[in-house]
């Protein structure tokens, strides 16, 4: 590490080469620092192939492309490209004495967007509470998770899709052997996301191939325990692009990128498979999340889990589902045979219901059943396992929190609102960002999120189904959607 008085750089040797990054305080942030070779031309739809490895000093001042996706306000990326495979990190400290713990964010987006570089998860202030923060991009998309019977035969594994998670693991894999650069614990690794950032990590508790990637594990919305698509119905899916795949790589991004729709529906199944996310290839993911967690069947680490009590609102928003008649037709396409039990549930009299109840539907099914779940088959193996429930409304919304607010709240960037959104957090805001951040350094510290500044969190219950509330106050909790879960629970059981 190499520091000039009153520099606003500082460079950081690691095996790969000598990275410039900008001063800190005592520390440094590192942006757009390559942790896999670009994923473009014969790579596209390979698994990520070894990190580059650099002559002289490269400048890390600015963030990596993006892979190719809608645009978004909120992310700061120079551009997007599907050479997209970059990591970023914020460190208090610099030095391998620091051997400070590591906070690995993997952002959500449905499986089709997203971005390591945006506001929300700038990881500045995390990072001031004692933690080496690192986000990262991987492929999403048709670029991340296409399956095609082409791409299966020329893989020595047989398999294809899936691709974004082998990014994840590629990014790990690089930052426990770095890390310790950056003035992180390489022993102490703990990875935390966002929807399907989340779901990504609930997927990698289940994978062989994930042992020893990660410590620690803080899972927020997890998208999980929906049966996986099998690899031959994704192939088969994957078939629409077309069954030539010299010309399926010889087509350029957007083009790709346009192709989309052919793949991920408009309203999705809420209890069926999707084909463009992780599936179910029997390699990577040799089960689906739900047998392999409730039989044992997944890593033992310390883990912290929850969900948002307004999961489904802005997710559903554009679904045509605006009248009783389209709310029936959820029932009765996503429960079959249990139609009338998910009725009486998830209850709708009239038009002027239909869509409360389907974002209901929406809520538990993606999110909320598989956090209970993850909460209560880590805690028969794991003791230092914590939940929690999200409930602090911004002021000026009649509903929520929905899906994803919480994110500002544990990196303590409530002023970081994209042009065009509200900013109108308050004290109890920031305060509540306080106690989250505490926490979650300090489960990564010790995993276990008990300090000061903390209200008291007792450890995972299953028979209460204890948690603890982020609301107006912080507070305790107990049998989040009793009635709801345990009806999906044995629907999934059937």
């Amino acid at each position: 590490m190499d520091r000039q008085a009153g520099s606003e750089y500082v460079t950081v040797e690691t095996g790969a080469g000598t990275l410039r990054g900008r001063s800190a305080g005592d520390g440094g942030v590192f942006l757009g620092v390559p942790y896999a070779a670009p994923p473009v031309g014969p790579l596209r739809w390979r698994p990520p192939q070894a990190a580059p490895t650099w002559l002289g000093v490269r400048d890390a001042l600015a963030f990596g492309p993006d892979f190719p996706q809608a645009a978004n306000p909120r992310f700061r990326a120079p551009r997007q490209d599907e050479d997209c495979l970059y990591l970023n990190i914020w460190t208090p400290a610099l030095g391998e004495d620091a051997q400070l713990p590591v906070l690995v964010w993997l952002h959500g987006g449905g499986f089709t967007g997203g971005s390591g570089s945006d506001l929300r998860s700038d990881g500045a202030r995390l990072a001031a509470e004692g933690a080496v923060v690192v986000t990262l991009n991987y492929r999403s998309g048709l670029f991340g998770f296409l399956a095609h019977p082409a791409l299966s035969a020329e893989s020595q594994h047989g398999v294809s899709g899936n691709y974004g998670l082998l990014d994840q693991l590629a990014a790990l894999a690089w930052i426990r052997t770095h890390i310790e650069s950056f003035g992180g614990d390489r022993a102490r690794i703990t990875v935390f996301g966002v929807s399907a950032g989340s779901a990504s990590i609930s997927l990698l508790l289940a994978s062989p191939l994930a042992r020893s990637s990660f410590d620690r594990a803080i899972l927020h919305s997890p998208g999980a325990a929906r049966p996986l698509a099998s690899l031959a119905d994704a192939q088969q899916a994957g078939r629409k692009l077309g069954d030539d795949l010299a010309a399926l790589r010889s087509l350029s991004a957007s083009e790709v990128l346009a192709r989309t729709s052919l793949l991920s529906p408009a309203v999705r199944g809420l209890t069926t498979p999707r084909v463009l996310r992780p599936i179910r290839d029997g390699w990577l993911l040799p089960e689906d999340e739900r047998p392999a967690f409730q039989t044992g069947r997944m890593h033992r680490m310390p883990i912290i889990v929850g969900s948002n009590s307004d999961e489904g609102t802005t997710l559903t928003k554009s679904w045509p589902v605006d009248t009783l008649a389209a709310y029936q037709q959820q029932v009765d396409t996503n429960f079959g045979a249990a139609a009338a039990e998910a009725a009486a549930l998830y209850p709708a009299h009239g038009d002027a219901e239909a869509r409360a109840a389907v974002a209901a539907m929406f809520a538990d099914t993606q999110f909320n059943y598989g956090t209970r779940l993850i909460a209560q088959c880590m805690a028969r193996q794991e003791p230092r396992t914590w939940k929690y429930l999200f409930a602090r409304r911004r002021p000026h919304q009649a509903d929520g929190p929905h899906h994803g607010e919480e994110v500002a709240h544990a990196f303590g960037t409530l002023d970081r609102v994209a042009p065009g959104e509200q900013a109108d957090f308050d004290a109890r805001d920031e305060a509540l960002s306080q106690v989250m951040r505490k926490a979650w350094v300090a489960f990564a510290a010790n995993g276990d999120p008990n300090t000061a500044g903390v209200p008291p969190w007792d450890r995972y219950r299953i028979a209460d189904d204890n948690h603890l509330v982020f609301g107006d106050a912080v507070t305790p909790g107990a049998a989040w959607r009793k009635p709801q879960l345990d009806f999906l629970e044995r629907f999934y059981s059937r």
